[in-house]
């Protein structure tokens, strides 16, 4: 018996969740959080689904000890036939066919006796026509605990890129150089020196090991008693013992850490694209809720009778906007704190954009004596430059909210500077005279 199979079996009534207890309850309690987290809308439950089930999934497999060791690599290279070798039966199919694993399909791993250890074979990446597939074996690789990176010579551009990609997620790799009967010691040797280098910094040493998982045949000369040479095709044994022992060794010293790691991780990015999702919703109702009080603003201000009166209406449009905002980001704004937040802003808008304001005055002052068809149209032109402040100033208030009650580096000045040079001025004021006229229309 091997000397790594016989460790493995003095270890085995031993189990990692007996060494690390502390990875695997943290692990559990983020899974937990994050599944019944009340704070996530239902709405982003729906949109992130597939997400939430392979979390329970996750939670299920901490609970049951298994572990998932994928496979990854390009079209041919010998996946499905390293998988078959390590589990002693057909149970992948093989082809000489490009593209003969179009699925992510799984097999256990009986030989591991502490715990459930599942084999995954995805399909091969750089293939014709094959980008829904890539996709998979790349979604399939980064849920896995461990990946058996498997190619059949030196990487190849496109497996380098792969590579950097597995191993941005941080899951353990073993590089395994397949059908490795085809080269001489020499050209192993040589081959094993490039891999290390081109896989420096990506894969352990350690990690890169050689395989023989489907050797092809080979003509064999022999001569017999009476000097005569007969041929006949031989195959070769096949020979994984190096892939087995390096797993072995990674399983026995990390074990069920390694489905902690990953199942952490992967709710680590979860928990991100919730976040990212909440936002984006509360940005959506935060747009809207912005046009709503910015036409609210318009109307009134637009036939508002009174010159310069209606800046002091137009302020309380302001606040109660804000303090709807902070609501809306669960950050709630005092009155008296969104009045501070409007004049901060305000004060940056007249320092950025003086000419508008005092255009905004001057149609003030021109309601005073104008009075008839003049009037609405002047009135019409305030209006829509209220229209237009107040949403400069959302926009500034909701990125305000956003980063946490925070102006960033830069401080209200660039926001709100940032703000005006990426909006388009012209199409605001259009948007405004629209919803304006739309609004006096269903009142009247």
């Amino acid at each position: 018996m091997p000397d790594w199979l016989f460790r493995k079996s003095a270890d085995a009534s031993k189990t990692t969740e007996e060494k690390n207890p502390d990875h695997l309850d943290l692990a559990r309690e983020s899974l937990d959080a994050l599944i019944n987290d009340p704070r996530v809308p239902e709405s982003v439950r729906e949109s992130l689904q597939r997400d939430y089930e392979e979390v329970q999934a996750m939670l299920e497999r901490l609970e049951h000890g298994h572990l998932h060791i994928a496979v990854f690599g390009r079209v041919s290279v010998g996946k499905s036939a390293l998988l078959n070798a390590l589990l002693g039966e057909q149970r992948f199919s093989t082809s000489p066919l490009h593209g003969e694993t179009t699925r992510a399909e799984r097999g256990q791993w009986r030989e591991y006796e502490a715990g459930g250890v599942f084999l995954i074979d995805t399909p091969g990446i750089n293939e014709v026509d094959g980008e829904a597939r890539e996709a998979l074996a790349r979604e399939v690789a980064g849920r896995a605990d461990l990946v058996l990176f498997v190619v059949d010579a030196d990487l190849t551009e496109t497996e380098t890129r792969a590579l950097r990609e597995i191993a941005a997620l941080h899951r353990p790799i073993l590089l395994v150089l397949n059908k490795v009967d085809r080269y001489s010691p020499a050209e192993q040797e040589a081959l094993l020196a490039s891999l290390a280098r081109h896989a420096q910094g990506l894969v352990d040493e350690s990690n890169i090991v050689t395989a023989s998982a489907d050797p092809a045949e080979r003509l064999v000369i022999r001569v017999n008693e009476d000097g005569e040479e007969q041929e006949e095709w031989r195959r070769p044994p096949v020979d994984v013992s190096r892939v087995k022992e390096r797993l072995w060794d990674i399983l026995q010293a990390e074990g069920q850490t390694l489905a902690a790691l990953n199942a952490s991780l992967f709710a680590s990015d979860l928990s991100d694209r919730v976040g990212e999702r909440i936002l984006q919703a509360r940005r959506e109702l935060g747009q809207k809720l912005i046009r709503n009080y910015c036409a609210t603003k318009g109307v009134a201000v637009a036939l508002n009778p009174v010159p310069v009166a209606d800046l002091v209406a137009a302020a309380v449009v302001d606040v109660s906007m804000i303090v709807h905002l902070s609501r809306l980001y669960n950050l709630p704004l005092t009155r008296n704190e969104a009045g501070e937040l409007v004049k901060t802003i305000g004060g940056q808008m007249m320092l950025l954009m003086g000419t508008v304001w005092a255009v905004h005055f001057i149609s003030s002052a021109l309601k005073l004596g104008s009075w008839g068809f003049s009037s609405l149209v002047t009135g019409g032109a305030q209006g829509a430059v209220a229209y237009y402040s107040t949403w400069i100033v959302g926009q500034a208030a909701e990125r305000y909210l956003a980063q946490g009650k925070s102006w960033g580096e830069g401080g209200p000045k660039l926001v709100v500077r940032e703000i005006l040079d990426n909006l388009d001025r012209d199409s605001i004021l259009e948007q405004a005279k629209n919803d304006i006229r739309l609004r006096l229309q269903r009142s009247a």
